[in-house]
């Protein structure tokens, strides 16, 4: 049996959120000595910008953080799922990737482009854009690790 869209994007949204939060982790630990204030930063949404302050472990900021860097990973793995299912259906990993990949930027550009400063994800503002690009290549690579996962026991189309 097949899984919805909806269904796989919850595993592709999952393994997006894991492994770009590993990368939020390691760039901030690098560039400002704290693997958990990238995460805080996006609970500014629920605290203002105290969350951009915050720089370890928190109940208060960091799982809030995290929960909508969730949710914000799951919708665009819906929008993957949803829009290039047939595509990832082929269980190509080099396809996947580039349409993980495609998603991604698409992501960034809506973030930094289309959304306005105070509703952007909040991480831009403790990591630089190298890392940032850091950041959405984890993005990409989950949604395409996700994928794959999803579909590993329906045959290639």
């Amino acid at each position: 049996m097949e899984n919805s869209a909806l269904q796989r994007a919850l595993i592709s949204g999952a393994a997006s959120s894991i492994v770009s939060t590993a990368a939020m982790a390691l760039t901030g630990k690098k560039e400002t000595g704290s693997a958990f204030g990238p995460t805080n930063a996006v609970s500014h949404y629920v605290h203002g910008g105290k969350a951009k302050r915050r720089q370890g472990f928190s109940l208060r900021y960091t799982i809030p953080g995290y929960l909508i860097h969730h949710a914000s990973a799951t919708f665009w793995g819906f929008i993957f799922e949803n829009t290039l299912g047939k595509v990832l259906d082929k269980k190509s990993p080099v396809t996947t990737l580039v349409a993980a990949t495609a998603t991604s930027a698409m992501a960034a550009f809506t973030d930094y482009q289309l959304t306005p400063k105070r509703l952007q994800p909040g991480y831009e503002r403790k990591l630089s854009k190298k890392s940032l690009t850091v950041v959405y290549g984890g993005v990409a690579l989950g949604l395409a690790l996700g994928a794959l996962l999803a579909r590993k026991d329906q045959p290639p189309k």
